[in-house]
Formats: structure tokens, C-alpha cells, sequence
């Protein structure tokens, strides 16, 4: 099995993304904040009223890609304290 990449490679990732698209006048504290918040709000949305068990297979993906995007904004807004 391969190695997962480290933190450190994902948010260089991110970061490299971010420079790539010049996107880091748009990153500030506030706008990360409430971008990740809308993404914590997509994925309570999907469990909104089911049970984790009645969730189909693509709901599941769904809930991953939305998480995926909840991991990326965190990982830019902690890059914002360094």
C-alpha cells in the first residue's frame, strides 16, 4: 500500500493551488471562515433528517467530496496563522 501524504504535502498542495490561481487576495481570516462554514453546512445538510445507515452510496460520495472541502479550508485558514 502507498503512504498518505503528510499534512504538510496536502496543505502545500492546497497552497501551490491557491498561488497557481492567484486566489490569496481573496484568502483572508473572514472569507475561509465563512467559506468553510457554508461546507460544514452542506454536509449536516446531507444528514439532515436520516440515519447514517440510510444514506445511499451516492450520498456517501457526497459526503466526502464535502468534507474534502471542509479539510481544505481549514487546512488554508490554520496556513493564514502561520
Amino acid at each position: 500500500m502507498d503512504a498518505l501524504p503528510s499534512l504538510q504535502a496536502v496543505r502545500d498542495a492546497i497552497n501551490e493551488f491557491v498561488k497557481e490561481r492567484e486566489w490569496d487576495k481573496f484568502h483572508t481570516p473572514r472569507n475561509i471562515a465563512l467559506a468553510l462554514s457554508g461546507e460544514v453546512g452542506e454536509v449536516t445538510e446531507i444528514f439532515q433528517w436520516k440515519s447514517v445507515c440510510n444514506l445511499s452510496s451516492s450520498e456517501k460520495v457526497h459526503v466526502g467530496e464535502e468534507l474534502s472541502d471542509v479539510m481544505i479550508y481549514s487546512c488554508r485558514l490554520s496556513h493564514l496563522w502561520y
